[in-house]
C-alpha cells in the first residue's frame, strides 16, 4: 500500500463511526491502489466532500503538532480532491 494511503487510513481511523468513513476505509483496505491518484479517482462526490472536511481537520492537527511528514502525506491526497 502506498505510504500516503497508509497515513490517510490512520487518520480516518479516528472517524470510523461515520458510515461514509467506513466505506472509504473499506475501499482502501480491499483495493490495491498503486497511488493516491488512483484512490481519489475511485471516490464518488460524497466521499470526496467527506474527505475534504476530514483532511482539513487532520492537516490542522498535524501542523499544530509539527508532524511535517504527516502534513506532506495528507496534503498529497487533499490537493487531488478537487
Amino acid at each position: 500500500m502506498d505510504n500516503t494511503l497508509k497515513y490517510l487510513r490512520e487518520s480516518l481511523a479516528n472517524y470510523s463511526e461515520n458510515e461514509v468513513c467506513q466505506h472509504i476505509l473499506k475501499k482502501i483496505e480491499q483495493s490495491h491502489y498503486e497511488n493516491e491518484e488512483e484512490f481519489v479517482e475511485d471516490l464518488d462526490e460524497e466521499e470526496m466532500a467527506y474527505l475534504d472536511n476530514v483532511l482539513e481537520n487532520e492537516l490542522n492537527y498535524a501542523k499544530n503538532v509539527q508532524s511535517d511528514e504527516r502534513v506532506q502525506q495528507l496534503t498529497e491526497v487533499f490537493e487531488l480532491l478537487f
